[in-house]
């Protein structure tokens, strides 16, 4: 199914209308809709980890092409953990993060307040 933009011929019979498109954000839509992915078990020792160069799923780092960050660089860390954070599952943030390196990460991570919020929560349970 096409969705036509304005300006050009009108939907045919059965395609949506482009003005049906929701235009602002609900307590039903957007990324505040969204769940937080916060696991209790993300500082367990015997949980694989992701180390060295990954490249992240697209339901992760759906924006963009695809780019391939090592874990061993800070700033790289930095970058995946506020992906893995925002858009990841529980077992995506269990594989990508590791919970030391949040720890020491935590305060300079960008991330939207719902997240750092729900984050901040469980740094203060397990510190």
């Amino acid at each position: 199914m096409l969705l036509r933009g304005y300006g050009e011929d009108p939907p045919t019979a059965g395609e949506p209308k482009l003005d049906s498109v929701a235009r602002t954000r609900t307590s039903e839509l957007g990324p505040s809709a969204r769940p937080v992915a916060v696991p209790d078990d993300l500082d367990n020792p015997s949980l694989p980890k992701a180390r060295g160069r990954v490249e992240l799923p697209f339901h992760i780092r759906w924006n963009g092409p695809p780019i391939t960050y090592d874990l061993a660089d800070r700033g790289d860390r930095a970058r995946v953990y506020e992906q893995v954070l925002r858009e990841g599952t529980e077992d995506d943030v269990r594989f990508y993060v590791d919970a030391d390196e949040l720890r020491e990460l935590f305060d300079e991570l960008v991330l939207p307040p719902k997240v750092r919020r729900a984050w901040a929560r469980w740094l203060r349970r397990v510190r």
